[in-house]
């Protein structure tokens, strides 16, 4: 089936209907182009949902030079994007939409009801009232032979004519939710520039844990706690204990550092604080105190607070002459070093790290040797922690993808 070239208004295809997706739609539609989004799953927005169970984190309040400091490698390239529509706008451009936001007490910012599906509803509603159409179980297969987009749908596969078209594909991670990864080979082949996918803000696994630790304390949460890598300051928080290492939001944070250490090393250290209130010097002090008959563990817990997870991790983790030694195992409950080996499985990060490298884009995310195409969101080679920063870089890097590709339109003509 092949689908005529519109004759009036300029057709922009915007290939994914994600958060980047539908804002390149929305920034289209406003300056009068035709706008059609076609998205394989059967609704869009699908990981936008995901991400919003227990509370929809839009964005952060924190001050923009530690806000973009977020994006690690990427800062500057991420920093351009944000001058166009920074956390402060992303709240604003929320508002517009009759949903109220607020800043939690970790300064992240939260739609009033902490949730998604009202925020979608409403947006949706607009674009529709914009007169974006929008296409459900419409998979992208790439181009034909003579330039049109092939789409493969329930019916069959159309063959698209576009002016232009926007790509907002995702990364890798989370496939059945749509971000599956697949269009790499697609843009391989036509020389685009990409950075292999990775994980990120992912979990990460030992050599191996004791049964004794796995069946009694996979699940459990280590809390009131710090990480750091070495050389860096540690961060506060908590993290889980699971059966093949360890995961959560402050091993999220650390995820990139980690990660690029594996990729060199063959290893990295995550070094784990249990007291991070505490000064290694009275924690030596206490753990010097006589405990006469009481067992060592006895004596952790009376001492220190120290029981249940955080003592099997202690125990797990150093050898009998530091544990028989108050000042070695001061130190160890201060730098506790958790080797790790590998990450977690792509398809299980929150989001991936890697994609369309900014070297082969100009500066409105158009492809260097393609032009009318455009990127957009996580499928680019960028990552930051959770926290509100990968969904406020999606919006930006989105409305960028759209409104350039309005601009090229409008020199064609």
């Amino acid at each position: 089936m092949n689908d005529p070239r519109p004759a009036s208004r300029p057709l922009v295809a915007v290939i994914g209907g994600g958060p980047a997706g539908l804002m390149a739609a929305e920034a289209l539609a406003r300056r009068g182009m035709a706008v059609e989004v076609f998205d394989a799953m059967p609704s869009v927005g699908r990981k936008f949902l995901l991400a919003g169970v227990g509370g929809m984190n839009i964005t952060h309040s924190e001050p923009y030079p530690a806000f973009v400091g977020r994006y690690g490698k990427r800062h500057g390239e991420i920093d351009t994007l944000l001058h166009d529509f920074d956390a402060d706008a992303l709240r604003q451009w929320i508002h517009s939409l009759g949903i109220e936001t607020f800043v939690g007490t970790s300064g992240r910012v939260f739609p009033r009801d902490m949730k998604a599906a009202p925020l979608l509803r409403a947006w949706l509603k607009r674009l529709r009232e914009a007169g974006v159409v929008i296409h459900t179980r419409h998979r992208w297969l790439g181009w034909t032979d003579a330039g049109a987009l092939r789409i493969s749908y329930p019916q069959g596969e159309r063959h698209v004519q576009a002016d232009a078209v926007v790509l907002a594909l995702g990364g890798g991670s989370w496939a059945r939710l749509g971000s599956d990864g697949a269009w790499v080979p697609l843009l391989v082949e036509r020389g685009v520039d990409i950075s292999a996918l990775q994980p990120s803000n992912c979990g990460f696994e030992v050599e191996g844990w004791s049964t004794l630790l796995k069946d009694k304390f996979a699940g459990a949460p280590l809390k009131n706690i710090a990480l750091s890598v070495p050389g860096a300051a540690p961060r506060k928080g908590e993290f889980i204990l699971t059966a093949q290492g360890v995961e959560g939001s402050l091993v999220y944070a650390w995820s990139a550092a980690l990660r690029e250490a594996i990729n060199r090393d063959g290893r990295a250290t995550l070094l784990l604080d249990l007291l991070p209130d505490r000064p290694v010097e009275k924690i030596a002090q206490a753990l010097a105190k006589p405990r006469g008959s009481r067992s060592m563990a006895k004596h952790l817990h009376g001492q220190l607070g120290i029981d249940g997870v955080k003592a099997a991790l202690l125990r797990e983790l150093t050898d009998q002459a530091t544990f028989a030694d108050p000042g070695c195992l001061a130190a160890a409950i201060k730098a506790l070093p958790i080797v790790l080996v590998r990450t977690r499985p792509l398809d299980e990060a929150i989001s991936s790290a890697g994609g369309v490298r900014f070297e082969g884009l100009d500066d409105g995310l158009m492809v260097r040797n393609l032009p009318g195409v455009f990127c957009a969101g996580e499928m680019l080679d960028w990552e930051a922690p959770t926290g509100g920063y990968l969904l406020t870089a999606c919006f930006a890097s989105g409305l960028r993808a759209g409104n350039a590709a309005a601009d090229w339109l409008t020199r064609l003509t």
